[in-house]
């Protein structure tokens, strides 16, 4: 499928960049840690009847090249803020960050300060979480390390894009059982999970998300995000060690996140004199697919604040 939007340099190496509507500031998106562009489907489009509206593919992911690694958040940002201006997208730009996007997104802010308009983030990663990860959480960032390896190898088989066809064909569980075999049982039930954005998205993006799971450049760059994780959140928090100022803040929590996850979204939000938190009604961790309107009303009021 052809890119929706166009590809620019950025230094050897090409980024997608979708950008829709006309009226500044421009508002900027960054997916999740395997997300691409197509994660914001539902308020991508829907943003650019009120503002300049900007989804993009980090390295690696979507329609953009393979970038230099390691794959950090640190670097994300720097690239994505060559993007834009190589792209002409003239500052100030609202950032709007999920999961591991909303790390990119906070040190962007923090080192680029000036051509920042305001934050939303939405659910996003804790640093504080990645820092030192606890053993349990090793053994997640260790499993999906694997599970990259293995991904590379079988996309270079061609055994991926099988997996891909046999999903697209809604044979679910033959597709599950060969990427178990490939993934000799580390995989298992996470099959479903891994699985839950694309079934949330309409049938005509589908296809262009499954191509991205075929591609080594998607888990070269997936395991390598994993693998620097830690990295990603002394940068984060070495950007913004104290504080945002005035800047515009929204954080948004899934349903029911727990009192330990309000504790630190209350906190990020702290970080700002404007910073607020809001949680979602009807929403899993992923909040862009499962509840848009929340994350379209925030940026509208922080556009029109």
């Amino acid at each position: 499928m052809k890119p929706p939007g166009r590809l620019v340099d950025v230094g050897g190496f090409r980024l997608h960049v979708h950008a829709l509507g006309e009226r500044r500031p421009a508002v900027v998106f960054d997916a999740a840690l395997g997300g691409s562009s197509i994660s914001w489907t539902f308020v991508h489009p829907p943003v650019a009847t009120f503002a300049r509206s900007v989804a993009y593919d980090r390295a690696g992911f979507g329609w953009s090249d393979a970038g230099p690694l390691p794959r950090t958040a640190g670097r994300a940002a720097d690239e994505l803020r060559t993007l834009l201006a190589r792209a002409g997208e003239a500052p100030p730009y609202l950032l709007v960050g999920h999961s591991f996007g909303g790390l990119v997104m906070r040190i962007f802010a923090a080192r680029y300060r000036a051509d920042t308009a305001g934050l939303v983030l939405v659910d996003p990663a804790h640093p504080e979480d990645w820092l030192t990860p606890a053993p349990k959480e090793q053994v997640k960032i260790d499993r999906g390390i694997r599970l990259c390896r293995q991904g590379r190898i079988a996309s270079r088989l061609g055994i991926a894009r099988i997996v891909s066809e046999l999903v697209g064909f809604g044979a679910v569980g033959p597709a599950r059982r060969l990427a178990d075999r490939i993934s000799r049982g580390d995989i298992g039930p996470d099959m479903d999970w891994l699985l839950a954005p694309l079934w949330k998205l309409p049938p005509h993006v589908r296809r262009p998300l499954r191509s991205f799971w075929t591609k080594p450049k998607f888990y070269e760059a997936l395991g390598s995000q994993i693998a620097s994780i830690s990295v990603s959140a002394r940068e984060t928090l070495d950007a913004a060690h104290t504080s945002y100022g005035d800047l515009p803040l929204v954080t948004i929590s899934m349903t029911n996140p727990g009192d330990y996850r309000i504790r630190q979204q209350e906190a990020l939000a702290r970080l700002s004199t404007r910073g607020r938190h809001v949680i979602a009604s009807h929403s899993g961790h992923w909040i862009p697919l499962d509840e848009p309107d929340i994350v379209l009303a925030e940026i509208r009021e922080m556009l029109e604040g």
